[in-house]
């Protein structure tokens, strides 16, 4: 016999349990993006008092010139590689709430093919045809949303092999700029 109460409950502990997830998953990320960002502040500090003692230090003009173009490559060299790292961050957290998402919609597309299933079986006579459009009408909406799911994950690995290939690529051509 269906059990509406005991549905409503497995639901509501379905979703806390997802909230908890989420909300540990967030600080998670949040904590790896605050570090990030306190060790680049704790770099740039340190940059800083650097180039400072250094242009105390020169004596002449070229020595100002080749010393501006050292902090400016290391400038550039921080930026690329806190952009690298703050983008490696951004999908790995994307990784973690697309699985996340993922886990939570199998077990409800489950959850609601147990409760139509349970719900056919109390369903009362010749209410076939409204039992079969309902499963063929959530058949068919879970289809999309996979197919929905597949394509999305083809466009987020494209754009991710498409910027480590412009990351790869800008480093090389920073190193090439770097021998010249």
């Amino acid at each position: 016999m269906y059990n509406a109460t005991e549905q409503f409950a497995a639901l509501n502990q379905a979703g806390v349990s997802n909230a908890i997830k989420l909300a540990s998953l967030s600080i998670a990320n949040t904590e790896k993006l605050v570090q990030l960002n306190i060790n680049a502040a704790k770099a740039a500090v340190a940059q800083a008092v650097e180039g400072a003692k250094a242009a105390a230090a020169v004596r002449d003009v070229q020595e100002l010139l080749a010393l501006r173009a050292k902090f400016t490559e290391a400038g550039v060299q921080n930026a690329t590689g806190y952009s690298r790292t703050l983008y490696e961050l951004s999908s790995e957290a994307q990784a973690g709430f697309s699985a996340l998402a993922e886990e939570s919609w199998a077990s409800y597309t489950k959850g609601v093919a147990s409760w139509v299933e349970k719900a056919s079986k109390d369903a009362p006579a010749g209410s076939d045809v409204a039992v079969n459009a309902l499963k063929s009408t959530f058949a068919a909406s879970t289809a999309a949303f996979d197919q929905f799911q597949k394509a999305t994950r083809q466009v987020v690995d494209l754009a991710d092999a498409n910027i480590r290939a412009a990351a790869a690529n800008a480093t090389k051509n920073g190193s090439k700029g770097k021998r010249a």
